[in-house]
């Protein structure tokens, strides 16, 4: 099952809330916070969409760049694809970057001995 979806570079992982009956995502890998709300899974695309679009239209009234996703730093750096590649793996399988991380340099360390 494959709950994370891409529009024009950005990506969310949709979840479903139990109490509300609704589907919802939040815009991964940027700093302002961009969410939508769907009442059924045909509609999740066009609301996943539409919060990209007016986000970036927004930002653009604004006279502002919108984030981009995962810019290839996190206190070490790497190539912007790989950043994208790991964060957007590492979103489906539902575990934080650190956590890749930190399991990476680990098999990393064990080589050594």
């Amino acid at each position: 099952m494959n709950n994370v979806l891409e529009y024009k570079g950005y990506h969310t992982r949709v979840e479903f809330d139990a109490d509300s009956r609704k589907l919802y995502g939040v815009i991964e890998g940027i700093n302002d916070l961009v969410d939508f709300i769907a009442d059924d899974p045909s509609s999740v695309d066009n609301e996943f969409h539409k919060a990209v679009d007016d986000y970036i239209a927004l930002c653009n009234d604004l006279g502002r760049s919108p984030d981009k996703e995962y810019k290839g730093m996190f206190n070490v750096r790497i190539p912007p694809e790989y950043h994208r590649e790991l964060a957007v793996k590492a979103l489906k399988e539902n575990i934080s970057l650190n956590a890749v991380v930190e399991e990476a340099i680990g098999r990393y360390l064990a080589e050594e001995k």
